[in-house]
């Protein structure tokens, strides 16, 4: 090729992504000096929160067994729905009460179910949205909605816009890391950058194992010393610079010169950060025993050194996917309920509750009458719904001993003060200092952001 050409790759990639690197310039110019494209920023305004923390319920959890309690349901046990066929995936019958006694906790008098009774006794950090909605009864679509704000692939992830709007406060560690002991539905699209820069990809652990040298594998290099590998990474750095500076914009290129330097500097950091063995025996039995367990203490852990967001998937697919029987619920809850609440507890005491959003979430609910569907052996359980379920926030600026919004008198309906995804990403990202209109980035010929063209900050969810 003739001196001073380019491929025709490389012309469309620079035309595809050159805008967006300009932004990026920008807004790291704005917070540091550091060519760093982790190195912390600062927010458009003063934040409340510093770190997030997502517990997800994948499969979707029921609400009306959980934090919503309608005692119509008991009343109109067995009795069809009063308006008429549900618009839910599969056939679904009679209406059905939960099986779970509901109480009230805290000072706050927040009625949650007694398979919950340990995040009961943090009810008054809690804050309790019941009028959450979403748009499909899918798994699919709603997973990407709640994690990346648009109901199809190809989207940043909530981890990849916050790192990319602050960076993260520990540079031995990734600012974004998630947890699951096999992988949900879909799957790594869930964390991805996909259009940002690779460097604010979501960092899978597989958490099914105890031994970090096992949890975070190939971490350290058997072969060589620390002093020979820096020798080796400083060697490879200088070698990948020089290419990049004949490259030009080289994305793909400069995220793997620093996941390269990054994972030099884990052998020490994320070793120690992942033995949850360091922990007291008394914390340990705290928390309980479990992948979902060790990823809640993983999780304070992470975030105690610096880690911008942490995501902890309870399990492998979608075990909240309750429509044979609702009953596996206290199963779930069993394994999950005391983890969620030693972790707010915790943070609680330390002071970081403060500063750390912890949101509890499932993808969508589930339906108030049972599902009758052909397949289903045990008619015991709830189909998927979209259009009213809960989630649950504590710490971070969020106000504790709320119940905001409310559904229908039988839990399948958003209708007092529905709250879309879009609305819960633009309220978290009000409280770690965003204007959610404002954090964008270009591609393909227009600014893209979290909450796509929608979203407004919930007001009354504010402390």
């Amino acid at each position: 090729m003739p001196p001073g050409t380019i491929s025709r790759r490389d012309m469309l990639r620079s035309v595809g992504t050159g805008l967006g690197a300009v932004g990026l310039a920008r807004t790291l110019a704005a917070g540091t000096s550091s060519p760093n494209p982790l190195a912390v920023r600062e927010p458009h305004f003063p934040a409340k929160a510093k770190h997030v923390i997502h517990l997800f319920l994948n499969g979707g959890a029921s609400q009306v067994d959980s934090f919503d309690y309608k005692p119509m349901l008991g009343k109109y046990n067995g009795k069809p729905y009063p308006g008429g066929n549900l618009k839910t995936e599969r056939k679904t019958g009679a209406l059905m009460r939960s099986p779970f006694e509901f109480k009230e906790f805290g000072e706050s008098g927040l009625k949650i179910s007694e398979i919950f009774s340990n995040l009961g006794t943090c009810a008054d950090d809690l804050c309790i949205v019941k009028s959450m909605y979403t748009d499909l009864p899918f798994h699919e679509p709603s997973l990407f909605m709640l994690n990346c704000g648009h109901r199809v692939a190809g989207h940043p992830s909530m981890g990849a816009w916050l790192t990319y709007g602050l960076g993260t406060e520990n540079q031995d560690l990734p600012g974004y890391i998630v947890m699951c002991p096999g992988l949900p539905v879909i799957g790594p699209q869930l964390w991805s950058s996909a259009f940002l820069p690779g460097s604010f990809q979501g960092a899978y652990v597989r958490n099914d194992e105890e031994d970090p040298e096992k949890l975070v594998s190939y971490v350290r290099n058997p072969r060589l010393r620390p002093r020979q590998q820096a020798r080796q990474v400083e060697l490879l750095g200088k070698l990948n610079r020089r290419h990049l500076g004949q490259q030009g914009h080289a994305p793909e290129l400069e995220a793997t010169i620093h996941s390269m330097e990054v994972a030099f500097r884990m052998q020490v950091e994320a070793l120690d950060a992942f033995d949850v063995r360091n922990e007291s025996t008394r914390t340990r039995e705290r928390y309980g025993d479990g992948d979902f367990a060790r990823g809640c203490l993983i999780a304070r852990r992470l975030v105690e050194r610096g880690v911008r967001m942490v995501q902890v998937y309870y399990g492998n697919m979608q075990p909240w996917d309750t429509h044979q029987d609702i009953q596996r619920m206290r199963k779930l809850t069993a394994d999950s309920d005391g983890p969620m609440a030693a972790l707010i507890q915790d943070l609680k005491a330390s002071g970081l509750l403060d500063e750390t959003i912890v949101l509890i979430s499932g993808e969508f609910g589930r339906t108030p009458t049972v599902e009758v569907s052909g397949r289903i052996s045990v008619q015991n359980g709830r189909d998927h719904n979209s259009h009213g379920f809960s989630a649950v926030l504590a710490g971070g600026g969020f106000k504790g001993g709320l119940a905001y919004g409310n559904t229908d008198d039988f839990g399948f309906k958003a209708e007092e003060n529905p709250v879309h995804p879009h609305d819960l990403h633009a309220t978290m990202l009000h409280l770690m200092g965003f204007d959610h209109t404002r954090l964008t980035y270009r591609h393909s010929g227009r600014d893209y952001r979290l909450t796509d063209v929608e979203g407004k900050v919930v007001e009354a969810l504010l402390a």
